[in-house]
């Protein structure tokens, strides 16, 4: 077994092993040890939750007196003090749900989105990006100021373009490959602290 495939495999054991749904668990535990983009009391909004791990992730952090709200178009298991919904990104008016349940602005977005890959690179990257500028326009009308954010972003062409759109937005964006993805996978992770406003 390559190097690469034992670590992968230790992440997908490690995940089964303790109860996360997804191996995405420790990209979230790891980037949020060095950026802290999720705190104690936080409430914390997750787009394109599915299958749960970040969200299970989240609830962990935010603690008892945090809230957690994870989105998805899939169906997505119930999570114990995580309220699911199934709803479109791309759809605007679901800005009234999430209002609904946090009853104020939010401390913190995060967005592990994948598109339903085609297999064709060009497509999937652009359907990848154009997925984070929904979730930020989105996140523009939910987080508080000085909140943080954290986007999945499939490197290509359009990236360094995103990127450019988010730095605006926020005081400080790092870019991160954290140790639990894959080295041969074009992910990378967009960790933004300090939100300016829209």
């Amino acid at each position: 077994m390559k190097l690469i495939d034992a670590r992968r495999d230790l992440y997908r054991r490690l995940a089964h092993q303790e109860g996360y749904r997804s191996r995405a668990a420790y990209k979230l535990k790891e980037l949020n040890r060095s950026y802290r983009i999720i705190g104690p009391g936080f409430y914390v909004l997750d787009l394109g939750c599915s299958p749960g791990g970040w969200t299970q992730v989240a609830v962990e952090l935010a603690g008892n007196r945090g809230k957690v709200m994870g989105i998805d178009k899939s169906y997505v298991e119930e999570i114990p003090s995580a309220h699911i919904i199934r709803g479109d990104i791309e759809d605007e008016s679901i800005v009234e749900s999430i209002f609904d349940y946090f009853g104020r602005k939010v401390n913190a977005v995060i967005c592990d989105l994948s598109p339903q890959v085609t297999g064709t690179w060009s497509i999937d990257h652009g359907k990848q990006i154009s997925l984070n500028y929904s979730a930020s326009k989105i996140m523009d009308h939910v987080l508080a100021k000085k909140g943080n954010a954290l986007f999945k972003v499939f490197d290509g062409e359009y990236s360094n373009e995103f990127r450019d759109y988010i730095k605006k937005k926020f005081a400080k964006v790092q870019l991160r490959k954290p140790k639990a993805s894959r080295k041969t996978s074009s992910e990378l992770y967009y960790c933004c602290l300090g939100y300016l406003g829209p």
